[in-house]
């Protein structure tokens, strides 16, 4: 029995020994998490506001117009340097859109290489106080995606093309044309750099949706505040009757179209019979 216990006590004084062995981190040598850091809150801010925060889409809507006006709040005096300077965007909701590019093959223009753009806002605006490149640098417009250029957000896929620029210019081009991009350089009026006042014209060929309305205060070309507002475009009426018949109810929608296309066309026979009698 006491050859046992002597036994058990040599097994723990080796145990004991063994983990005195195994080097112990010092408290210094530990990882500590960084406290996090926060930017000093910036000396001038946006106040705004919106005309209106909602655009019914009717049978007979043709366009609108939004007032975005405010003031820029400041606890100091005006800084020296160069001026304030805003810029104001307007952007649709995104959605994806292929862009084609053509090739003339044994006389016959067809398509060739394509793109495939991820996010592409379907109406895009850009208002400044004066020209953005003089008003804006790269980098801070490469942060913010401010210009048209940055309009697009980003590809699906896999770019089988060389380079993508030209595809994402020409849609930017094409979309110009239809108004749906735009860029209206000081068309923002800043008065005493405290009041400022944007009228942002919308197409008539606005896609349903939640828009936002971006403000951006700048000095020595960097942006130093942001103001964030929704603007929220539905169709109503008959035409948010149909459109969402089409959605909910495709076979019905395309019977109703086809009822309607087959009335039309025996109304515009009728007519003709008519005319053509002496």
């Amino acid at each position: 029995m006491r050859g046992l216990v002597a036994l058990m006590l040599l097994v723990l004084a080796c145990t004991a020994s063994a983990q005195s062995l195994v080097p112990q981190p010092d408290a210094d040598d530990l990882p500590i998490r960084a406290a996090p850091t926060a930017d000093p809150p910036p000396e001038e801010t946006v106040v705004a506001g919106l005309s209106s925060d909602s655009v019914a889409i009717t049978a007979s809507f043709n366009g609108s117009e939004i007032l975005i006006y405010g003031a820029i709040k400041r606890e100091t005096p005006i800084p020296a340097g160069p001026p304030l300077q805003v810029i104001v965007t307007v952007e649709a909701p995104s959605s994806g859109v292929t862009v084609w590019r053509k090739e003339r093959k044994a006389g016959i223009w067809i398509n060739a290489e394509a793109v495939r753009i991820g996010a592409a806002p379907g109406f895009y605006a850009v208002a400044t106080s004066a020209a953005l490149d003089d008003i804006l640098l790269p980098e801070w417009d490469n942060r913010y995606r401010i210009s048209l250029a940055h309009a697009m957000r980003a590809f699906a896929g896999e770019v089988a093309v060389e380079s993508a620029v030209p595809f994402t210019e020409a849609l930017v081009r094409l979309r110009q044309d239809e108004g749906l991009y735009r860029l209206d350089e000081g068309s923002v009026s800043l008065i005493d750099q405290t009041l400022f006042r944007a009228d942002v014209s919308l197409p008539a060929n606005l896609v349903e949706g939640a828009y936002k309305t971006r403000i951006f205060l700048l000095r020595n070309g960097q942006v130093i505040d942001v103001f964030v507002a929704p603007i929220n475009v539905r169709k109503v009426g008959v035409e948010r009757w149909l459109y969402r018949l089409a959605f909910d109810q495709p076979f019905l929608y395309g019977l109703m179209s086809l009822g309607v296309a087959v009335f039309a066309g025996w109304g515009a026979s009728a007519a003709f019979r008519k005319l053509r009698r002496p």
